[in-house]
């Protein structure tokens, strides 16, 4: 193939081929010359066909690229296509050139409908290959008696189009593929030079990877067949249409100029009828400048992708030999913003340096990693840190695009901007992670009240997206301990962001209704009183009353048969807390207190029961007792507070239950005074008397310390006590009583340590000081380690 136009051997179908790499600021360049050249009167452009009514909202004049075309299943799972344009992209430029000079402009690749369903036969075609592969591999393995580590068939395989590039890299001495790419292509203003050279790259490299491809990787390669055929039945059609074939301009990834060329492979009418298709959708979204930077979709030469940009200007402005300065200057400027002083002349030498780095390279301009190497050295001073922040934001840059109200939107995504626009967030749509703190009580310093309760209807926005798996805001802890009435969110949009809403489409056409819809999914699959409790109060953070009802019944349902009193205790602090703050949030709770009245007698009944336990559980348990004690305190006029008390004391009671969950039901009553002095001296003493295991004792009195800790550093005969119990043990039994105190005595406070250390002292006739000294010294290495083969050890040999 010689330079850009490419002529069939059939004059009439004659037709100006321009092939591009995708996103490529000279290729934008040098089409937009072409087409003034030119002059067509139609231009064809590979894209999804069914997407051409779009192209007018494309080159609005109040659409801000990066955008995107996104093409979705409308059934599950959601199966997704995307094409991304940038200011700088050869097609979005070859949009705006029709538009303004009145030529008829179409996309002419496969509908989104067949698109999506042959990229779901390709991926269920290529794990079938990989399969065979492995097999293959394996078989060859068995045959030449070696072990199956890879194979040559998946080595060769592997060779993927990265290495041929990486190789193209070595070979032209460059960092990486992208400089290569940039230094010869995009620094070519040479008239007619770029196309000449990049089609006939295009050309060695499609029959490098077509031989790969036959071989290897099947579906990829009858993809490409398929689409192309399909592209030059759309060629043809235009002409057929009546516009003259030298008046035609196809603009297309230069992997396809050449097959293009020659519209005798174009698809016929039955091959047309035969192509699978997919029920689907296809909307508009704005695009990011990071999204572009991951290669994602066509990323390809966008690793830099607001460098890019600043090139793209300055091609226009005549200038592009500016770009080293231009482009240094501006990461001086950000330094010397985070108060990093950079002078001029360190910026002059930066240049200097740039331009000398580039003669190495046959004369040819700087590259940007020339620029990043210049950048370092002079204004990084050597050191990347310091340099690293300026040129991320210089390479990638920030900028979101956008489209007009309601362009091409799908009902959720409308419903999402003007909910946005409502809710005062619109400024807070932004790549850059921004945090923003509520306040759901009523604002009463403003008239309105949508005003008045602005932060609450933000609040259940955010919650609600959340529920939907929406990924725009993230909450964070408050900072306001126990206060009911703040949140702290982060919000951060990306275009994944915009994805997820499009995708939600499929449960409902507005936020509210497709979050309906899957809090009662989740309803409907609920098994556990602890699932149930959290979706209550997910109901209630999204102002749901009629899901919350559902929800309540769910859970009644689910603990009307249970006997699991954690789970009765978490959802009853968990309702506790829904009960506290609704009246924040303005929801009607009152259904909400006969079910916890019934978790909370259901949890005191079976607590006996659930008390004997092994150790392990009993820390669970620990919690939920905590749980039920503070339910009972806040809201001791609508549960049974007596019924709790009494089954606490049948539990201090008891003897063959686990002793840590005694001694703490014992410190519970204590704390509430339903535990006289007199009652709590007998019960240590029965528990902390020789003779008894352990385990028992020392388990007992861990329980124990476990509240109201004051009240027991304040009793002298409980430590005289315990020294009386801890004395009388064996060895064997002392050994077993020391893992359960010092797990006891490591969870106090260093002042309360200082206090068990004075009392200490007074039992032992020592001076308080010299026991704090003992109690507070270092572990030596063998203590250390006794200690720690103590936690381990297997105390049911003895």
């Amino acid at each position: 193939m010689q330079g850009v136009e490419r002529v069939s051997t059939i004059a009439e179908e004659a037709v100006h081929i321009f092939g591009v790499r995708h996103l490529s600021p000279a290729g934008a360049k040098h089409l937009l010359d072409y087409l003034d050249h030119i002059r067509p009167t139609a231009v064809l452009i590979e894209g999804p066909s069914d997407a051409t009514s779009e192209i007018r909202h494309l080159t609005n004049r109040v659409t801000r690229p990066p955008v995107a075309i996104l093409a979705f299943t409308d059934e599950l799972p959601v199966r997704t296509a995307m094409w991304p344009f940038a200011i700088y992209s050869p097609e979005y430029q070859a949009m705006k050139w029709a538009e303004e000079n009145e030529a008829m402009v179409a996309f002419i690749d496969l509908p989104t409908s067949a698109t999506l369903a042959l990229q779901s036969v390709s991926s269920s075609e290529s794990a079938k290959e990989k399969e065979e592969d492995e097999a293959s591999t394996s078989l060859q393995g068995q045959e030449h008696g070696k072990p199956n580590d890879g194979g040559t068939v998946v080595e060769e395989r592997g060779e993927s189009e990265s290495s041929i590039y990486q190789r193209i890299a070595e070979l032209s001495g460059e960092y990486d593929y992208d400089m290569y790419w940039e230094r010869h292509y995009e620094h070519n203003l040479n008239p007619g030079s770029y196309q000449e050279a990049i089609l006939s790259f295009s050309t060695h490299m499609r029959e490098l990877s077509e031989a790969r491809e036959r071989r290897y990787v099947h579906t990829e390669y009858a993809y490409n067949a398929i689409r192309e055929a399909y592209m030059c039945r759309q060629i043809k059609e235009t002409i057929a249409a009546g516009h003259d074939p030298s008046k035609i301009v196809v603009v297309c990834g230069a992997y396809h100029a050449e097959s293009l060329a020659d519209l005798s492979t174009a698809m016929t009418d039955e091959e047309l009828a035969s192509l699978p298709s997919i029920s689907s959708k296809l909307t508009l979204m704005p695009y990011s400048y990071y999204k572009l930077s991951t290669m994602s979709g066509y990323g390809a030469g966008n690793n830099a992708p607001h460098y890019y940009e600043m090139m793209w200007q300055r091609m226009m402005d005549g200038s592009l030999e500016d770009l080293p300065e231009h482009y240094l200057a501006s990461v001086a400027r950000l330094l010397r913003d985070s108060g990093t002083h950079r002078s001029t002349a360190e910026v002059i030498e930066a240049v200097r340096l740039a331009h000398a780095l580039a003669a190495l390279h046959e004369g040819s301009a700087p590259t940007l990693r020339d620029l990043r190497d210049s950048a370092q050295t002079l204004l990084g001073r050597g050191e990347l840190a310091v340099v690293a922040e300026a040129l991320a934001r210089v390479d990638v840059g920030t900028a979101i695009g956008s489209l007009a109200d309601g362009v091409s939107q799908t009902p959720i995504q409308d419903d999402l901007n003007r909910l946005l626009k409502q809710l005062k967030l619109e400024k807070y749509k932004s790549t850059v992670a921004t945090d923003i703190a509520l306040d759901l009580r009523e604002n009463r310093r403003v008239k309105s009240e949508e005003s008045a309760f602005l932060d609450l209807h933000r609040s259940t926005l955010f919650h609600r997206l959340n529920l939907l798996g929406i990924s725009l805001a993230k909450q964070r802890t408050s900072g306001q301990e126990n206060a009911t009435w703040a949140e702290h969110w982060v919000l951060q949009w990306s275009p994944e962001v915009e994805i997820e809403v499009v995708e939600s489409t499929l449960l409902g056409e507005t936020i509210e209704v497709a979050s309906a819809y899957v809090l009662q999914q989740k309803l409907e699959a609920c098994t556990t009183i602890d699932d149930a409790s959290k979706l209550i109060r997910v109901a209630c953070e999204c102002a749901m009353l009629t899901e919350m009802e559902a929800a309540r019944q769910t859970l009644q349902h689910i603990a009307a048969d249970s006997r699991d009193v954690i789970q009765m205790a978490t959802a009853a602090r968990e309702l506790s807390m829904i009960i506290r703050y609704g009246d924040v949030r303005r929801m009607d709770t009152s259904p909400l207190l006969p079910l916890l009245e019934q978790l909370f007698i259901r949890a005191c009944l079976f607590l006996l029961d659930a008390s004997g336990c092994n150790d392990e559980a009993a820390t669970s348990m620990i919690a939920a007792m905590n749980e039920l004690n503070s339910v009972s305190l806040d809201h001791s006029e609508q549960v049974e507070e007596a019924l709790w008390l009494q089954e606490l004391a049948r539990l201090a009671e008891c003897d063959d239950r686990n002793p840590r969950l005694s001694g703490f039901a014992c410190a519970i009553l204590m704390e509430r005074n339903a535990l006289s002095a007199q009652q709590c001296a007998e019960e240590v003493s029965r528990r902390l008397s020789p003779g008894i295991p352990a385990d028992i004792g020392a388990g007992w009195f861990e329980g124990l310390s476990m509240r109201n800790r004051y009240a027991l550093l304040s009793r002298m005969s409980l430590w005289e006590q315990l020294n009386d119990y801890i004395e009388s043990l064996e060895d064997e039994e002392f050994v077993r009583a020391l893992v359960f105190l010092r797990r006891a005595l490591s969870t106090f406070a260093p002042r309360e340590k200082v206090m068990i250390a004075e009392l200490l002292g007074e039992l032992w006739g020592v001076q308080a000081e010299q026991v704090e000294e003992v109690l507070s010294e270092e572990l030596k290495e063998d203590e250390a380690n006794m200690l720690q083969q103590l936690n381990d050890f297997d105390f049911g040999d003895f």
